[in-house]
């Protein structure tokens, strides 16, 4: 059987995508479109690009020379600011409104001495931290993702040559696999949804637009759209923030089941028989999940000097943004409930990046049991929908969808 497909964002907790693909293709079902949010616009692309389960697998057991996971390098120092960026920045302008009375302001002392903490900050591995959260919205640099995303696509053989997809373009990368993907980001400058595929964004590089999917606000620093990449939609967004889909639609399965002229003209038109949702659920504990390891400062395994998630305010605001995408997919869960697989992820974190082997291989084995569970119970009845207030599943489906691409 043929479904569409819809991921689910979830940071590292996505990793139980690849066992619950595992089982799908175990089953031989396949796939036409494919949507996905963060972490999901990571296996959606891959899955695009001709990858099997067995080398989804094989890319999650990848390890750095140190013998680390190398998904714990996507967490990384942020390079120095250029100078004229720090002169302009947010942190400047601070700087100049602080009036010090201890500090004489002839002769440009203060301006000397705000110059002189930049520099201070520019150059010290918490502080550059401290820049890139302030001036580029987030605490991490995803430079090794871009590299290691870029990696993926150029390794192994589609279809019998070798994958050379890095270096292309949405459009370019459909003209080569055939493979309706589209990656769901936001634009925090106008506030809008961005569907990124062939159709909306054609010149964006297709490992640009995963990075711009998963740039988890606060965590990793948000894209700045480039005027090479073109218009969205017809609309020009150059120097325009962009970060994780996630903030805006999570999840958002009823863009595969509207059947409006309008969505389809973003979505494509439907072929497959069925549209299948892969959720994260963080309320299904993962069975035999060993305990998280205590963590060590020694030199094999040193944490990170600082996290973002373990300042009170970001903790504050990621608070807000969950009750605000919670509230959202919960219509859309409850509505389309039978078409959706629910993937356990309870004990599990969003930025749990260097879990041990173990504690991937028992996620892994949660995802293929719980897909399994949901095929097998498919293929014993026919889904139905129930709704209140006279609402069609079709009607619900085409309000959600044709809000979600309204601009």
């Amino acid at each position: 059987m043929q479904f569409d497909l819809v991921f689910e964002g979830g940071g590292a907790k996505g990793m139980v995508f690849v066992g619950a693909m595992d089982e799908f293709t175990r089953r031989n079902h396949t796939h036409d479109r494919l949507l996905g949010t963060s972490a999901g616009a990571i296996t959606a692309t891959l899955l695009a690009a001709g990858y099997t389960a067995q080398e989804m697998l094989a890319a999650l057991a990848e390890q750095t020379s140190a013998g680390q996971p190398v998904f714990t390098t996507f967490m990384g120092q942020p390079a120095p600011l250029p100078v004229e960026d720090l002169k302009k920045g947010a942190l400047a302008r601070i700087f100049q409104e602080l009036d010090l009375p201890v500090i004489p302001n002839a002769f440009g002392i203060e301006e000397t001495l705000d110059a002189g903490l930049l520099n201070l900050l520019s150059g010290n591995a918490i502080g550059r931290h401290l820049l890139s959260f302030v001036e580029r919205g987030g605490w991490f640099s995803a430079d090794a993702f871009v590299e290691w995303m870029s990696k993926r696509l150029d390794s192994g053989e589609f279809q019998g040559q070798k994958r050379a997809f890095s270096g292309m373009t949405l459009k370019q990368f459909y003209a080569v696999t055939a493979k309706d993907l589209s990656l769901v980001a936001a634009n925090v400058t106008k506030g809008i949804k961005l569907v990124l595929n062939h159709r909306t964004a054609p010149d964006v590089p297709v490992v640009w637009a995963v990075r711009m999917s998963m740039s988890i606000p606060f965590l990793w620093q948000e894209v700045t759209w480039k005027a090479e990449w073109g218009q969205y939609r017809g609309f020009d967004l150059v120097g325009d923030a962009i970060v994780d889909g996630g903030l805006l639609s999570n999840f958002p399965i009823e863009l595969f089941i509207s059947d409006q002229k309008p969505v389809q003209a973003v979505m494509g038109k439907k072929v497959s028989e069925r549209v299948l949702g892969m959720l994260i659920d963080e309320s299904i504990n993962v069975p035999n999940a060993p305990a998280i390891p205590a963590k060590t400062d020694t030199p094999e395994k040193k944490q990170p000097i600082a996290q973002v998630t373990e300042l009170a305010t970001v903790q504050r605001l990621m608070n807000l943004v969950n009750t605000m995408l919670e509230a959202r997919d919960k219509d859309v869960i409850s509505a389309f409930e039978d078409l959706i697989v629910r993937l356990p992820a309870g004990g599990y974190g969003t930025t749990e990046f260097d879990m041990p082997e173990e504690r991937r291989a028992a996620l892994l084995e949660a995802g293929r049991s719980a897909m399994k569970r949901y095929l097998d119970q498919m293929e014993m009845k026919t889904v139905s929908f129930a709704f209140d207030q006279g609402l069609s599943p079709a009607n619900l489906a085409d309000q959600m969808a044709l809000r979600m691409l309204a601009r």
